[in-house]
């Protein structure tokens, strides 16, 4: 059995041990991953703080443009630098954050790699101010640089990474490579082999042996951007290699013991295609999956009465269609009609007595009242249905991943005490509604 997962029996999938992967000393980077909008910002700070009171010294690195994270957590604003969170940690644990600045992570690689003047030149350049701002894999890239970061300073002894909102949770695996092979690949080889044969003769192999393919590109990029890129280029031919080797070496520190991966779902079919799909990746990539946390899950503590007899119940009591509860009605007013007439000379003052406490509910709004509290039932065990069979063909198609489901909160989380709920959720795996 792998650490963090306790086996359940063999028709339900392990259980994913929350509290054991944080208390393990081993662990050092958590990931969360998965598709947008499933609830990664909030896992992570809630990991986050859940290991800090549990004596970790943890910074949960966020890239959440929302800056929900610096809300919930009582802080102003998160920035590249990480921030102690206030009124967190317990047995000596504490808790950082911060929000990833692409951009500035872009430049302090720049600072830290290349000397004063050419460190300058490159900042001022218009195409590097172009491609640290936007370019296709930079926040991934620019990520993975930021942990690594992390990572060497060793001033905590566990990160939490809460990867970058994408149309595919696969893009925070491939980007580093793909930017990596980029600033080390053959079109900037080609733009920089002027630069290093130098001078007036760069010039003349440039013009002589490059002439077709610098027309090609000047009429693709425009004259002035490939200048640029040019100037780029040659500003930075000491440092292209460094992209490729801190690229995999952040890939080997993903593969590396003391990481794991955490897939973020909600019960959703797009949501667990993708978390299946990320699953299957992870495999192939040789990464260490700790195993799904399922988001965001609908319960009842009701689940007794299941939605088909919540539904006729709701259609009898609309329709007036239940005769022997009618019958004992009429039979119960009768029988109080003919004791007010006959029976003890109190009775009818103590019926207005208790009128008057308590007054008499019209029975069709009762009923009303009833039929529509039972349709809600019967809707929320169908989204409980539907979220189980949703489940159970993830679970059907993986079941070595061990999983553990955080029941739905009625509101948003927006304060560290949200935050603890949803940390305790995460440990305790509880279902939903119980």
């Amino acid at each position: 059995m792998s650490e963090g997962v306790d086996t359940m029996g063999l028709d339900t999938p392990p259980w994913l041990a929350v509290d054991r992967l944080l208390d393990d000393r081993e662990n050092r980077i958590i990931v969360c991953c998965g598709a947008g909008g499933v609830g990664k910002t909030t896992t992570a700070a809630a990991l986050g703080v859940r290991a800090a009171e549990r004596g970790r010294k943890a910074v949960v690195l966020t890239i959440d443009p929302a800056r929900r994270l610096a809300q919930s957590m009582g802080i102003d604003s998160l920035d590249n630098t990480p921030r102690k969170v206030g009124g967190v940690g317990r047995d000596g644990g504490e808790l950082h954050a911060m929000m990833l600045d692409m951009k500035r992570t872009f430049d302090e690689i720049v600072e830290a790699h290349a000397d004063g003047e050419r460190a300058r030149a490159i900042l001022a350049n218009p195409f590097y101010q172009s491609l640290s701002a936007g370019f296709a894999g930079t926040q991934e890239y620019m990520a993975m640089e930021k942990l690594g970061q992390l990572r060497a300073r060793d001033d905590w002894d566990l990160i939490i990474v809460d990867t970058p909102p994408s149309r595919s949770a696969l893009d925070f695996l491939d980007a580093p490579k793909r930017l990596g092979s980029f600033l080390d690949g053959k079109f900037i080889r080609v733009l920089m082999a002027p630069a290093k044969v130098g001078g007036r003769a760069g010039m003349k192999f440039l013009n002589v042996g490059m002439s077709m393919m610098t027309g090609t590109l000047s009429k693709l990029m425009g004259a002035s951007l490939l200048k640029d890129v040019q100037t780029f280029v040659a500003a930075m031919d000491t440092m292209f290699g460094g992209f490729r080797t801190r690229a995999d070496a952040t890939f080997r520190l993903l593969q590396a013991p003391g990481t794991a991966f955490l897939v973020v779902a909600a019960p959703e079919p797009d949501a667990l295609r993708e978390a299946a799909y990320f699953v299957e990746r992870l495999a192939a990539e040789g990464m260490p999956l700790a195993g799904l946390v399922l988001n965001r899950v609908h319960g009842s503590g009701a689940d007794q009465l299941s939605a088909e007899r919540a539904l006729a119940a709701a259609e009898n009591l609309e329709e007036g269609g239940i005769v022997d509860q009618e019958s004992g009605k009429a039979g119960l007013r009768d029988s109080a009609a003919d004791t007010s007439g006959t029976g003890s000379p109190g009775a009818e003052s103590r019926t207005a007595d208790a009128d008057e406490i308590t007054p008499e509910l019209d029975e069709t709004t009762v009923d009303t009242i009833t039929a529509g509290l039972l349709r809600l039932h019967a809707e929320r065990m169908q989204v409980i249905a539907r979220e189980q069979r949703t489940r159970d063909r993830f679970t059907s198609l993986h079941p070595e991943v061990a999983v553990t489901s955080v029941a739905a909160l009625p509101g948003d989380v927006h304060d560290l005490a949200g935050l603890r709920t949803i940390g305790e959720r995460l440990a305790a795996g509880v279902p939903a509604g119980a």
